[in-house]
């Protein structure tokens, strides 16, 4: 998916057509398609081909992204759960395992990456209705495994904002409801965690279109991804100013929401409730 965003963000300002750059690489236009959506491999000569193409004969350049194409062809440690997830999301974790800064709304639920075991199993069971029982356990251990990043030597920084709906909602019983908000508030003073709440009171709010994560990464050459969950499929986006009208709802988000030591006495509060 990163390579292929590059290659297409090339591609495009170089006013070059998908047709001119598949018969560069003896190939038809939509396997540029495909390469530029991640869906298939890269071959280095491919690649090679197409960035002398693009014009780029920096060889520091060349050597990032060359170093992408052979990275994006290792299948991750994710690929083993293919069999109990959507065809969209494997790309969603490869990116979140890449990514120095995540910022993130959510709406219906606690963040994937914040969940407990128990809350986990509840929110999955009750989205995957009809699954085995070993599925569903496969699932959760996937969404723990995701976890390790944020405990990992390079973790990412995590920012964000949970709507007090998702805090209020039930998954499981009390016990796990407590749990899970309990959880929040030890994860939430982790250095590299800044975790704020969107509370009721507060009325409309720059979220309005629903839950959304940006991913920044570590290369300043690689542009911000934005992640949009949908029913059937989800959406990357990374064009520019797509990607700014996002950024500008998450500050807003974070502006408006109370901060980290305050969302925690809200997290407290509602601890004491349930």
């Amino acid at each position: 998916m990163l390579l292929g965003s590059q290659l297409r963000r090339l591609r495009e300002s170089r006013g070059i057509t998908r047709e001119r750059a598949g018969y560069s690489i003896r190939a038809s236009e939509s396997k540029i398609s495909r390469m530029e959506l991640g869906r298939v491999s890269f071959k280095t000569r491919d690649v090679e081909d197409l960035l002398t193409l693009y014009g780029i004969s920096d060889e520091a350049e060349r050597t990032s992204l060359l170093s992408l194409a052979k990275e994006a062809n290792v299948a991750g440690w994710w690929h083993s759960y293919s069999d109990v997830l959507p065809s969209w999301f494997p790309t969603y974790v490869g990116l979140e395992g890449a990514a120095a800064l995540i910022r993130s709304y959510e709406v219906q639920f606690v963040h994937g990456l914040l969940q407990t075991e128990a809350y986990a199993h509840a929110v999955v069971a009750r989205g995957m209705k009809g699954a085995s029982a070993a599925d569903i356990e496969r699932r959760v251990a996937l969404r723990l495994e995701r976890q390790k990043y944020l405990v990992s030597e390079n973790a990412p920084d995590f920012h964000v904002v949970l709507d007090e709906a998702a805090l209020r909602r039930p998954y499981g019983d009390r016990g796990v409801m407590r749990g899970q908000l309990q959880h929040l508030i030890d994860v939430s003073q982790r250095s590299n965690v800044r975790l704020q709440v969107m509370p009721f009171s507060f009325g409309g709010h720059a979220g309005e279109s629903g839950a959304f994560t940006v991913l920044s990464f570590p290369e300043s050459d690689l542009s911000d991804v934005v992640y949009l969950e949908q029913l059937t499929s989800a959406l990357y986006l990374d064009k520019r100013e797509d990607v700014t009208q996002y950024e500008k709802a998450m500050k807003q988000l974070q502006d408006d929401s109370p901060g980290p030591d305050e969302s925690r006495d809200l997290l407290r509060g509602l601890l004491q409730l349930s």
